[in-house]
Formats: C-alpha cells, sequence, structure tokens
C-alpha cells in the first residue's frame, strides 16, 4: 500500500471557456469538480497504475463532504470499484458539461480506487478554480486558503497517520501545509515515517521544505524554482547536489519542457521528452510523483522511474481536466523518453 499524505486538501473545480477576457463576462462550457490537492492527485493516478493507496489529512466542511464523496465514500481497509480508464472517475460534472476523457487504451494496470482515511475536522476544506483558456489553452489558477487546524485534530491525525504506517511500503508527503499547523510538521512526519522503515518522499516547497529535507527524506521532488528558493542556486545540477548535502538522500528536479533531473547515491540522469506538451498543467508534478512513487515500491531502476514520471506528467498536460492523465498519451510516450546519464556522475 502505498499512503499520501495532503495535509491542504481541497475540491478542484475547473471551468473551460471558449477564450479569457480580463475585465469581461464569460459563459463557461465545461465545469468539472474532483477531490484535489497534491497527494489526492497523486494516488489518482497511482491507483490509475493498479496501486493500492490510501490518502489521509484533513477534510471538514461542506466542501470536505464532497471531497469525500468524490473520493468514492470508502473507508481505510477497504475499496471501491473500478475508477476507469484514466483512474480519476471521482468526479462529476455540473450541468452543461461533460466530465474528460483520457480516450483510447485503458491505463497500465486494473485501475482502483484511492482509499478515504482523511481526519475530519471543523473547518471548511478549500476550492481551487482552474479556468482554461480554450482559444490558447493556458490555463488561470486561484487558490483559497485552507482551513484553520486545531491542535486536538493534529493530534487525532498523528495517531492516524502512525498506525496507516504500519502497512505502508512508501508515504508522500505533498502541499502546502494550511493555517495552525507548524512549519516544521513535514519533518516530524519524515522523522516517524524513518521509524517506521517506510521510505518517504517530500513534495513541498519554501521553509516546510527547508525543514523537511533536515530530517533526511528518501526523495525530494522540487521543480527549479524551490530547488533554487532551497539553495540560493539556478543551476539545476548545483542545486541539486546541494539538496542532498542538505539531507535529501535523493533530489529529482522537475525542469518543465526540459524534463527532470535526478540526483542520487547510484548516479546522476536527465530524462527529457521528445518536444514541449501544451495543454493543462494543473497537476503534471502530482503525476511525476505518482510515477516515482510507484516505481520505487516497483523496484525499477532509476532511468525507468524516470521515464515513467516524464511520460505520466506530460500525458496529464495534454489531459483536458486538471488532476488527469491521458492513458493513450502515456503509452505512445515512454518509449519516446530520453534517458541520459550525467557525465557529472
Amino acid at each position: 500500500m502505498i499512503l499520501t499524505v495532503t495535509l491542504n486538501t481541497a475540491l478542484d473545480i475547473t471551468y473551460r471557456t471558449p477564450e479569457l477576457i480580463p475585465h469581461a463576462t464569460h459563459r463557461v462550457g465545461d465545469v468539472v469538480e474532483r477531490a484535489g490537492g497534491k497527494g489526492l492527485n497523486v494516488a489518482r493516478v497511482l491507483a490509475a497504475l493498479g496501486h493500492e493507496t490510501v490518502v489521509t489529512g484533513f477534510a471538514g466542511g461542506r466542501t470536505g463532504d464532497v471531497v469525500r464523496e468524490l473520493l468514492g465514500g470508502c473507508t481505510a481497509g477497504g475499496r471501491a470499484g473500478s475508477a476507469g480508464r484514466t483512474g480519476s472517475g471521482h468526479a462529476r460534472t455540473r450541468p452543461g458539461g461533460r466530465a474528460g476523457s483520457a480516450g483510447g487504451r485503458s491505463a497500465p494496470a486494473a485501475p482502483t480506487r484511492p482509499v478515504d482515511a482523511l481526519v475530519p475536522i471543523a473547518g471548511a476544506t478549500r476550492r481551487t478554480i482552474a479556468v482554461v483558456d480554450e482559444r490558447t489553452g493556458d490555463t488561470t489558477q486561484l487558490n483559497e486558503p485552507g482551513p484553520l487546524v486545531s491542535a486536538a485534530e493534529w493530534t487525532t491525525f498523528l495517531g492516524s497517520y502512525d498506525r496507516l504506517l504500519t502497512g505502508a511500503d512508501a508515504v508522500a508527503l505533498c502541499g502546502s501545509l494550511p493555517p495552525g499547523i507548524q512549519v516544521g510538521a513535514y519533518a516530524e512526519l519524515i522523522r516517524r515515517a524513518r521509524g517506521a522503515g517506510v521510505p518517504v518522499l517530500l513534495d513541498t516547497s519554501g521553509e516546510p521544505l527547508r525543514r523537511g529535507i533536515a530530517a533526511r527524506p528518501d526523495l525530494v521532488k522540487p521543480n527549479a524554482d524551490e530547488l533554487a528558493g532551497l539553495t540560493g542556486s539556478r543551476e539545476p545540477l548545483r542545486a541539486s547536489h546541494d539538496a542532498r548535502r542538505r539531507g535529501a538522500h535523493a533530489v529529482v528536479a522537475s525542469l518543465g519542457p526540459d524534463g527532470i533531473l535526478a540526483a542520487t547515491k547510484d548516479g546522476v540522469w536527465q530524462a527529457t521528452p521528445p518536444s514541449p506538451a501544451k495543454g493543462n498543467p494543473t497537476g503534471a508534478g502530482d503525476s511525476a510523483v505518482a510515477g516515482l512513487l510507484s516505481g520505487l515500491v516497483e523496484h525499477l531502476p532509476w532511468p525507468a522511474r524516470l521515464t515513467r514520471a516524464v511520460a505520466l506528467s506530460m500525458a496529464t498536460v495534454l489531459s483536458p481536466t486538471a488532476g488527469d492523465f491521458d492513458a493513450e498519451a502515456y503509452e505512445e510516450l515512454l518509449p519516446r523518453i530520453t534517458v541520459t546519464e550525467h557525465p557529472a556522475a
């Protein structure tokens, strides 16, 4: 089982409009709602790849109820039925729209649904709004702040987290921290995972990343800006080595259209897509995390993990719905990803 942690879950809402014009009134075509937040996006992709996944974090208020409904109504210890071709069947389309389709062939393995182990809180789960301009393919993102989490709710979460770790093969700690959660929260969760012998991936930014990396996670996955903010260097290879010296066992840096760079104890590789993908980038990094995690638990060599991560990331950009990936595009992209061992290795 792979455990994903999303402390700041969200209800992701995607609007599609023929053209986004500032200061104008717009008619929206499709409206798709999806359980969101980085760790939930990761879990959805993992489930589409056939991995048993459990999601934890916080959910509260009416928005939290919708998030849990869209997850499929599962509780820890059980699984719902098939999630469909992309593994993202946890969406609903409001009147006037339609849910995005992966198209073509099915996902690489029998898809499942993530298991819901979210901890209830008094505050209301946030919403995020993605507005897709169909003329240009560009996306405008609006993110609400998260709910205030109390000390008692955090203590309840820690007890649940420790129990879930006993059955986990790997854990991913993803996204921002909601108000009320201290900035060293991820460092504490990393130490608990390491104490339980569970490999841990950290995907966050800013001070939570700085504090978390000092707790020695097995893998961190920053983008270029996050890596520069951590290390002060804009040169990806130098910054990745610096991040490893700060505590990360391995660093996989997202380089946008240039793919990803991995600095590990076994070597340094860069995985590059065949060409830039134009579309909605929302969730692309989360899909890359799912590729890395699935490769970890399947004991794949680094080049194979990176190939999967880049193909999933590109297939997510090509999907019409935020946090989804196009299964047909993924299968077509896999043999076209180029992985080069860096001479510095």
